[in-house]
This record gives structure tokens, sequence and C-alpha cells, in this order.
């Protein structure tokens, strides 16, 4: 079994800042693509960046120049530094992974998610 468990999130004034992680555990063979999506209430899921088992990331554009995604693969977490908050970024953080169990049996796992509150 593979299990993806978020933690980090809270409540941050508007321009602070806050730090998620989330920790893979499980029957991991291999971790391919890594990512961090939220979901606002009455709102779609939306991406918010990924970052590729070679180190290459990609954000949207609504986080571009304010969050850092990275993992450290030696303890199968992945984080994202959110700086510059806004209360437009107000939403449950959910971590997003493509994980092969097998050498041939790879799926997407997500978290149960962190709440992400910005406000005054």
């Amino acid at each position: 079994q593979v299990e993806l468990v978020e933690s980090g999130g809270g409540l941050v004034q508007p321009g602070g800042a806050l730090m998620l992680s989330c920790a893979a555990s499980g029957s991991i063979f291999s971790i391919y693509t890594m990512g961090w999506g939220r979901q606002a209430p009455g709102k779609q899921r939306e991406l918010v960046a990924v970052i590729t088992n070679s180190g290459h990331t990609n954000y949207a554009d609504s986080v571009k120049g304010r969050f850092t995604i990275s993992r450290d693969n030696a303890k199968n977490t992945l984080y994202l530094q959110m700086n510059s908050l806004k209360p437009e970024d107000t939403a449950v953080y959910y971590c997003n992974a493509e994980i092969a169990v097998g050498a041939l049996r790879s799926y997407n796992y997500w978290g149960q998610g962190t709440q992400v509150t910005v406000s005054s």
C-alpha cells in the first residue's frame, strides 16, 4: 500500500509564508512526477506545481515566483514553500504522486489534503 500524508497547513496572514510537506510511504518501487493541487470551496481542483523525477519544475501562473516546489528523494518527501501568500491562495492543498509499485505498475495517488487559510 502507498500513502501520501500532507502537513504544514494552517492560518497565515497575507504576505506571510508557509511550508507544506508530503511524505510518501509504503511499497514504493519508484516515484516519478510529484505535485501539488489545491481546491477552494465551490471551485474545481487546480494544479499549482509539479516536479519530475529529474528535478524539472513547472508552476501555475498564479503562483509562479511565489511558490517553490522541491523534493527529498532520500526521504520520499515533497515540499512546497509558499511565500507572499494571498487570500486567493486559500484552499485545501493536496499532494499528488505518480508512483510505481512494481516494475510495470504505476499509479496516481492523492493525499487527504491540508488546509491553508490566508486571512488577516
